[in-house]
């Protein structure tokens, strides 16, 4: 998916604009949950996320979406990752 595609589909679905996240080469934020939905796209490097759904590795143009609160780990390649989030309430 390119931005323009991901920018409408925040607004079809009611997400608000997204940020820019930048996290650090081969990083990692160990289990934790978020108070907001969030919906992103990964625009540079890649993100691996372990939730009750398993492990699931997010590469450039992949769109990755975490429940309200759902617990989950991230790790981050050796470039890091940037991406596109849009967090809903």
């Amino acid at each position: 998916m390119n931005k323009d595609q991901f920018l409408q589909l925040l607004s079809q679905s009611g997400f608000p604009e997204p940020v820019e996240v930048l996290q650090p080469p081969n990083g990692r934020l160990d289990n934790h949950t978020h108070p907001f939905a969030v919906r992103a796209l990964v625009v540079d490097g890649y993100i691996e996320i372990e939730s009750q759904n398993g492990l699931n590795k997010y590469c450039v143009g992949d769109v990755f979406e975490l429940a309200f609160e759902q617990p989950h780990s991230e790790t981050y390649g050796p470039l890091g990752v940037k991406y596109l989030a849009s967090r809903k309430q």
